[in-house]
Formats: C-alpha cells, sequence, structure tokens
C-alpha cells in the first residue's frame, strides 16, 4: 500500500534536522558495549536479534523428548502450522479476509507460530488465538479509515519533529483491541507452548529484533500489557511517518532507552529465528506429518507498471516502492530455502495481480473493505497456495 504524501515527507524530515532539534526527545540510548547483558521487564528472554541465532537456540536442541514435552506440551506429537504475517499498510486487509474466509472453509489449523511485521503485527494477535476472535480482526481492517491510523502534522511540527504525523490515533486503536483480556489469553497459549514474535527494528543498533509476545504477556510484570502495545506500535511506525518507539531497558541498575521502528525495515516477513536447528527440534518433538509454513504477503507479487515523471518527489517514490517489493522477495526466498532445509512445507497466500482498484486515501475504507472480501472468497473456496516464491521452481521443473 502506497502512502505517498507521508513517505515523501521523510525526505523533508531528514534534510531539515539542521533546522531545529526543539521538538525531539531528550534521549538515553542504551551503549552498544551493554546491550548484551540489558535486560526489558527484567528479563532476557522477552526479545532477540533477529539475525542472531537466539541465545536458546544451543540448549533447545539439547533438551530431551520429555523435556520438550513438558515445556511445549501442545506442540508435542502433534500436527505444526506457521503463520507468517507481511506488511502491507491498508493491504493487510487481504490478509485478515483470508483467515476469516479459511475459518469459514473449515479447515483452518491452529498454528504453532504466528509472526507478523508491520500491518502483520496487528494481525498477528488475532491470528494466534483462533477464529473466536476473527470479528475483531475483521473489525480492524473494516471499520478503519486513515483518520483512524494517521494525523499529518503542522509543517513547523514536521520540519522540527521526528516524524510526519502523529501516532496517538493507532495508539487508541491499540488499547481498544489489546486489552487485558487479549493479553490473558495470549499468556495461556504461550504456557502451553505456542509461540506469538512480532518484529521491530531497533535503529539504534540497525538491526532487526525479534519480540516474543507471549513471554511477556505471561510475565506477570505491571507493565506488560504497555509493552505489548508499544511493540506492535514500534512494528507498524514507518520511520519518518510514524514516530519511533522508545523502549526502556536496564542495564546494571541504570535505565536506558532503545529506539524502535517498523519491522519492515528489515525484512517483509519472517517465519521463526535464525539459527535454529528445527529439523532436529521436530524429530525431538514427534511432529506429526510435515510441518506447513503459510506466508501471508499482503502485497501483489508482479509491480505495477507506472510511468514516473522526472520530479524528485516522483522518483523518490518510485524508488522506495521498488525497494520494498525487492526486499519482499528476498523475504520470501530466505523463508522458501529454510524451509528446505528442515523439511517444511512451503505455502505462499498473495493479492492476485487481477485486483487493480486504486486507493483514494492511505487507508481508504472502501479499497480495504473490497479487499477484506477478495480475501475472504478466496479463503473460504480454499485459496490456492503456491508451493515457490517467484522465480524459484519445483525440484525437477527447472529450467534444465
Amino acid at each position: 500500500m502506497k502512502i505517498q504524501r507521508p513517505f515523501f515527507l521523510i525526505i523533508l524530515v531528514a534534510a531539515s534536522m539542521t533546522l531545529s532539534c526543539a521538538t525531539l526527545k531528550i534521549r538515553n540510548p542504551l551503549p552498544q558495549d551493554l546491550s548484551p547483558g540489558a535486560l526489558v521487564l527484567g528479563s532476557d528472554r522477552i526479545r532477540m536479534w533477529g539475525d542472531r541465532p537466539p541465545a536458546y537456540a544451543e540448549d533447545l536442541v539439547k533438551l530431551q523428548p520429555a523435556e520438550l514435552k513438558d515445556q511445549f506440551p501442545a506442540l508435542f506429537n502433534s500436527a505444526h502450522n506457521y503463520l507468517a504475517i507481511s506488511g502491507g499498510g491498508a493491504n493487510g486487509a487481504f490478509g485478515a479476509g483470508l483467515l476469516l474466509g479459511w475459518t469459514e472453509k473449515g479447515d483452518r489449523p491452529e498454528f504453532s507460530i504466528v509472526t507478523g511485521v508491520s500491518t502483520g503485527a496487528l494481525t498477528a494477535p488475532f491470528a494466534f488465538l483462533g477464529s473466536g476472535y476473527d470479528e475483531q480482526l475483521k473489525a480492524v481492517y473494516t471499520t478503519m479509515s486513515t483518520k483512524d491510523i494517521l494525523k499529518i502534522r503542522s509543517k513547523l511540527k514536521i520540519l522540527t519533529g521526528d516524524s510526519a504525523a502523529s501516532s496517538e490515533a493507532l495508539q487508541k486503536l491499540l488499547v481498544n483491541y489489546i486489552d487485558q483480556d487479549i493479553m490473558e489469553a495470549i499468556a495461556l497459549e504461550h504456557l502451553k507452548g505456542r509461540r506469538l514474535l512480532i518484529g521491530t527494528v531497533n535503529l539504534d543498533a540497525g538491526r532487526p529484533v525479534i519480540w516474543n509476545i507471549g513471554e511477556i504477556a505471561a510475565s506477570g510484570n505491571p507493565n506488560a500489557l504497555d509493552l505489548i502495545r508499544d511493540v506492535l506500535l514500534a512494528s507498524a511506525s514507518i520511520p519518518g511517518v510514524f514516530p519511533p518507539v522508545f523502549v526502556e531497558v536496564q542495564s546494571n541498575g541504570v535505565t536506558y532507552d532503545e529506539m524502535h521502528v517498523d519491522g519492515g525495515t528489515a525484512s517483509q516477513v519472517f517465519i521463526y529465528p535464525t539459527g535454529v536447528d528445527l529439523s532436529e527440534i521436530i524429530e525431538k518433538l514427534e511432529v506429526e506429518g510435515m510441518p506447513s509454513a503459510y506466508i501471508i504477503r499482503n502485497s501483489r507479487l508482479e509491480p505495477e507498471w507506472e510511468p514516473v515523471e522526472p520530479k524528485l518527489r516522483h522518483i523518490a517514490l518510485r524508488t522506495t516502492d521498488t525497494l520494498i517489493m525487492n526486499q519482499g522477495y528476498g523475504d520470501l526466498y530466505r523463508i522458501y530455502l529454510r524451509n528446505q532445509q528442515d523439511g517444511v512445507d512451503f505455502n505462499l497466500a498473495f493479492i492476485p495481480d487481477e485486483f487493480n482498484m486504486k486507493a483514494k486515501e492511505a487507508f481508504d475504507p472502501e479499497y480495504m473493505g473490497k479487499l477484506f472480501d477478495l480475501g475472504y472468497q478466496m479463503g473460504k473456496q480454499g485459496y490456492p497456495w503456491k508451493k515457490n516464491p517467484p522465480g524459484f521452481f519445483p525440484v525437477g521443473k527447472g529450467l534444465f
């Protein structure tokens, strides 16, 4: 989904940073040398780097089947299904509709792992909790418009601030839909061994971060709900469009902050943490059959042809769109190859090229409604999942 004017304003913000810093947050950023031992809500298990194996990876593969059964009762001796939901702004309505249609068809599985990035982060909690939360998911994508998501700031605030738009409306949306009951439901599923993972980018480190939302929900910390909302907000906060989200961390008794932004800055979609020997874990968990990975890409696979005017604004916008689309291809290739390595069945859904309706605003209710209905009908009829990403051929069906 293109948010043209705010993306253009990113350039204005970047160019104007030398004009004034009067309205910017006074920070106490976490020093690099303290990062390895920094805690969030007093825990070192709440988040991990998205580009490195998690600290627990080696310990996990050493666990015996009985220990795995005790820690992951819902995952032991059962079928495994993994769901990854990409970014895409208003196009997230497609993925939401697909999930509801899948429920209607009657064979939507319970997912062992659900991951989300950007708009996918807003979908993921409801997808994780199952079809009983379909109505909340539908409301998020069919009752909202641009004014319910963002509000463009004044020119003065844009030139002196950290973003083109305020995230207050999006924060209110999260408060309304992600409440204490939702958090407690997530915590219960986490204790069964299921995982809800959300991606952000730590802009100080320039690296992706994966947040274990269930671990936060089950922590019992009085600030847990606020942190969950902050993580979801950060994952959807396009740099320059929305303000970054500052997360408090502690090291050696001192409180610092980290700056987090849209997870799509690093990757549009991910399926499970890097460096985990999933094939060995699958064997020890005595998984029934071949695990299946379902990737919902809230975008088309083919780029749209769009003649570009030789002006800075149009060139910058088109370049950004092209970068994001091709980054998305790379994410799909990476997931596909990991699935092949780990013995996981790859399934990809995306917006069909035949859907060519143009949105009238960033979050156009009519556009989102049509896209939701399309996803719903395709899910209800049985989505024709693609077994390989664009440019890859099934084994034995290549060019030679």
